[in-house]
């Protein structure tokens, strides 16, 4: 049985996830702590560069670096980052499911450490919870979930507190400025990479076509991502006709992720891939367009009320694949610019 806490937390300690989508999400969480505990200082353990993220989240309190590689055991290194943080915590969360990810608060002696059951992690955890997939379908309903007591009613999403990014002006600017950047001209964001894999891309033609669109009807394009996504970005802005590439901006491989939040939040609505950049645009509020093939909304759609799905649901996806099993990759090939560009016509709309 997990340790009774007499009274409410005073600090929480968070392990929190290393992907950056699932980060984004993970700010469900810190609300609902919030929300419960209001005077609870909140701090998330988590890769470095995860930083960016967490110091736009006015529910964390500090980012506390967790200095080893995606994968590193390190036993005799976790346990003492664990000592370092004795007598800090009353309380813990651990959203990853490793064995390793739950060391850290269990070598702190937190007395309640509270997580999914995931790899055999008895003892290591003292509040364990049995994860039915079913019941609790959605990512921010497992995170949810955790800061409930078990048999509560499943967290649904018009209780949950979306995920909701701030950026200062000041830190806006400074992006703008180093980039040399401005607004004059509304901006399209697009987002065409994925770190998953080739199969959660639309092609670079269909995104060189929207872009086309959108700098026709006087607009302007900034292509977010990271040195990985550079080639696929110059593609896409060698592909524009008449003298659009003028008014497209390569920024993928040339920003800091905290550029790129700070840059994100000043689009006038964005285009992405299942990504880790999809959750921060929606996090910020911009108006986004998602385009799905090969994985599905039905885990980690983006949250926001501004958001539109496009998909075409073939009888082959989604596959979950990093690449198309078949070869062939319908499921974004054969979903035309057009769908996209009318997707964002209806948020504009929307919006007057």
């Amino acid at each position: 049985m997990p340790a009774i806490l007499s009274d409410s937390p005073s600090a929480i300690l968070v392990v929190g996830p290393s992907w950056v989508g699932d980060m984004v999400m993970a700010q469900t969480l810190f609300s609902e702590l919030r929300r419960q505990y209001p005077d609870c200082a909140i701090d998330v353990l988590a890769p470095a560069w995860c930083r960016p993220l967490l110091s736009r989240m006015p529910e964390v309190r500090e980012a506390l670096s967790l200095p080893f590689d995606h994968g590193d055991l390190k036993l005799g290194e976790r346990h003492a980052l664990g000592k370092s943080l004795r007598g800090k915590y009353q309380q813990s969360y651990v959203l990853p499911n490793s064995l390793k990810s739950a060391l850290v608060p269990w070598s702190a002696k937190i007395p309640r450490r509270t997580g999914w059951r995931g790899e055999m992690r008895y003892g290591l955890l003292n509040d364990v919870r049995k994860l039915d997939k079913d019941r609790y379908p959605l990512m921010v309903q497992r995170f949810v979930a955790l800061a409930q007591s078990p048999g509560e009613p499943v967290p649904q999403l018009d209780t949950i507190t979306a995920p909701h990014l701030e950026v200062s002006e000041d830190s806006l600017q400074q992006a703008m400025a180093a980039h040399g950047l401005n607004t004059q001209r509304p901006v399209l964001g697009l987002c065409p990479g994925a770190e998953f894999g080739p199969a959660k891309r639309w092609p670079e033609h269909h995104y060189a076509a929207v872009a086309q669109h959108w700098i026709e009807h006087g607009g302007q394009v900034w292509i977010f991502g990271s040195g990985k996504d550079q080639p696929v970005a110059d593609t896409i802005v060698e592909m524009l006709e008449n003298s659009a590439d003028e008014h497209a901006t390569v920024l993928a491989g040339n920003t800091s992720l905290e550029q790129a939040v700070d840059l994100l939040s000043a689009t006038t609505a964005v285009v992405s891939n299942d990504s880790g950049l999809m959750h921060i645009a929606a996090a910020l509020k911009r108006p986004l367009v998602a385009v799905y093939g090969s994985t599905s909304p039905g885990f980690t759609p983006p949250l926001g009320d501004r958001v539109a799905v496009v998909r075409l649901g073939l009888e082959c996806s989604p596959c979950f694949e990093r690449e198309c099993p078949l070869g062939h990759l319908n499921c974004l090939r054969q979903l035309p610019p057009s769908q996209v560009i009318d997707a964002l016509q209806q948020l504009e709309s929307a919006d007057a």
